[in-house]
């Protein structure tokens, strides 16, 4: 009985009524409305949100370090950015096959002599992928893993951690992202990754509430932080 309940509510969501031009009102139903739940419309929205402010992220990097997208080739920064977003078409042979936070964990390499914030953004965007199951959009039969998101949310975290503290052999930043000179003080980087942290933790808190589970909460020390595991 509670899920013809729950179809009926749907139903009524995906329905829509207009008058046409006889003075008659006509009602349509968008079928996609009937196989999705609030919670999925949320994370369609949630996902697109998450993955939109990475490439802004990308494209802050790449303009604070413009020798980076130069390093992989691109004919410019649109098109570096254009790249990472058309990441799952794309072949990516200098991350040597790697993704999520191996590919991520590169950026901060003394070794790496790639595109430093491809390999960043590039693992947090398949990290992302990861945490929502590989897919853009969601509907009643898709299921969701709390630890996931919740694991995602904090790799944001350590990503700013590391863009902030993380040095080369020569005591530079490995990449350029907060300025807080008092004369020109600029955190957007900091602002971004905290709006995709709420983000991610938001769809967390949604997906444990749905399963009728607790997040269980990883505890780590900021001076061994390491990114966590999103694929399990």
């Amino acid at each position: 009985m509670r899920w013809l309940v729950a179809l009926l509510i749907l139903s009524l969501a995906g329905c829509a009524t207009k008058m046409g031009k006889d003075g008659r009102t006509q009602t349509t139903v968008d079928a996609k409305y009937l196989v999705k739940s609030d919670v999925d419309r949320i994370a369609d929205a949630d996902r697109a949100e998450v993955v939109a402010g990475l490439l802004v992220i990308a494209d802050k990097l790449y303009k604070r370090n413009p020798k980076e997208w130069k390093k992989g080739g691109a004919v410019s920064r649109e098109a570096a950015v254009e790249r990472l977003r058309q990441r799952n078409s794309r072949s990516w042979p200098e991350l040597g096959g790697l993704r999520e936070r191996q590919a991520a964990a590169l950026a901060f390499s003394n070794t790496y002599e790639g595109d430093r914030v491809a390999a960043l953004i590039y693992g947090l965007l398949t990290m992302v992928d990861a945490a929502f199951e590989h897919k853009e959009e969601f509907y009643i039969l898709d299921s969701l893993n709390e630890t996931k998101l919740y694991n995602c949310a904090r790799n944001m975290e350590i990503a700013v951690w590391k863009l902030s503290t993380s040095r080369d052999a020569a005591g530079e930043l490995f990449l350029l992202s907060n300025e807080l000179d008092p004369a020109n003080r600029n955190i957007s980087f900091e602002r971004e990754f905290g709006r995709i942290t709420g983000l991610l933790d938001f769809m967390a808190k949604v997906v444990a509430d749905r399963n009728g589970r607790t997040i269980s909460r990883a505890a780590q020390s900021i001076t061994t932080m390491i990114f966590l595991p999103v694929s399990f």
